[in-house]
């Protein structure tokens, strides 16, 4: 199982979209609460955030590579969509 990193900003809305989507996620499917997230706010990591490449927040990666980026155009269920799309990636390792 591989852990997963997410990028994110304290007063992001889809930030907050993003982990009640977690939440639901984890409800609906036990085996996602077994998945390592290592949750990073950007304004206080910067030096971490730096590393990677992405513009929006929330962003997920494994290891390097990005598995999402939000866009201003997502709406919870695409957010949750893609969060899901993550947690079954990082299960399937």
């Amino acid at each position: 199982m591989e852990k997963l990193t997410v990028f994110y900003l304290q007063n992001c809305p889809y930030c907050k979209k993003a982990k009640e989507a977690l939440e639901e996620l984890k409800a609906e499917n036990p085996s996602y609460g077994n998945v390592e997230m290592e949750w990073i706010e950007e304004t206080v990591h910067p030096e971490i955030a730096d590393k990677y490449d992405y513009y929006r927040v929330p962003s997920i990666f494994c290891g390097n590579d990005k598995l999402y980026e939000c866009d201003p155009s997502h709406d919870y269920a695409e957010i949750k969509r893609q969060f899901g799309l993550a947690l079954a990636a990082a299960t399937r390792v």
